[in-house]
């Protein structure tokens, strides 16, 4: 007897085991590797010295560059993520309350811009912004301009960018949210004497929360964890912190510093995730799905 109870509370870690084992492979050991490796030495381009040292982990925190960054990563990430919120809304509501009979067509273009290149779609944008672009001979066009407008290479085509990448993301985990709301919710609220809006506000926003606070999560994170799109539309003083970590691995060949930034941005953005697990709670993830 003993024996069969043994065997049945093990049961639940057998079935997590090919689970936990590619998360281990995957996650665990590569970013351990990319622990140790920030506290070498760079003696040189592409030259390290294997030691342990917090040289490399002293200059991320002291260094006002790398603040700099960070506080400029964090506010674009907050940009993005609420304007997304709210251009997304719009459409996933009408998307999941929509009487259209084939409403798969509507989800296809939804995930249409996933079937092409993240960088394409990134650099579509140097011909609407550009100095030959199709907004600068539009205004040339109708006489509104003389020369071409300077449009490009500033926040405002990175934030444009980033919103153009990962709304379709917001759209869908609100979207999925809405879908799983009974349809005759807000018409109750109405029969009670309730406004539209009203019935809006009191029971389809707060049943829908969990996937706005899902889409938001994802929106933030990968913004958090982008470099092409500020790398491409952005200018100089453009940069995020994935954009110190592109410099450092690929231009400067300091990979123990590249590593010490890819740590440090995998606590910041872990620590957005720990915060919205205590503010949320990650079952409010599943929630979204459900």
């Amino acid at each position: 007897m003993p024996s069969s109870e043994q065997s049945i509370d093990k049961r639940p870690w057998l079935l997590l085991s090919p689970s936990l084992m590619a998360i281990t492979l995957l996650v665990v050991i590569p970013m351990a590797f990319i622990l140790v490796y920030s506290f070498y030495e760079n003696i040189d381009l592409a030259v390290d010295k294997v030691a342990f040292q917090f040289g490399n982990w002293s200059e991320v925190m002291t260094d006002g560059y790398y603040r700099i960054a960070i506080w400029k990563t964090l506010r674009l990430s907050v940009i993005v993520t609420v304007l997304a919120a709210v251009l997304g809304y719009i459409p996933a509501y009408f998307i999941a309350m929509t009487k259209f009979r084939d409403k798969w067509l509507l989800l296809l273009l939804l995930i249409l811009p996933f079937w092409i290149s993240f960088i394409i779609r990134t650099l579509s944008w140097i011909h609407i912004f550009g100095n030959q672009g199709a907004l600068n001979g539009l205004f040339q066009l109708l006489g509104l301009t003389d020369a071409p407008l300077s449009l490009m290479y500033n926040e405002f085509t990175v934030i444009v960018g980033f919103i153009h990448v990962f709304l379709p993301y917001m759209i869908l985990n609100i979207y999925v949210s809405l879908e799983g709301i009974d349809e005759n919710l807000e018409p109750a609220a109405r029969t009670l004497g309730a406004t539209p809006w009203q019935a809006f506000r009191e029971v389809t926003l707060p049943l829908s929360m969990p996937g706005l606070a899902a889409g938001c999560l994802l929106v933030f994170v990968l913004t958090g964890g982008s470099y092409v799109t500020p790398l491409i539309l952005g200018g100089p003083s453009d940069f995020l912190f994935g954009n110190l970590i592109y410099d450092a691995i690929v231009t400067e060949l300091n990979w123990p510093m590249g590593a010490t930034l890819s740590f440090t941005l995998l606590l910041l953005l872990g620590l957005v995730v720990v915060l919205y697990s205590r503010l949320m709670g990650l079952n409010q993830l599943s929630k979204a799905f459900k």
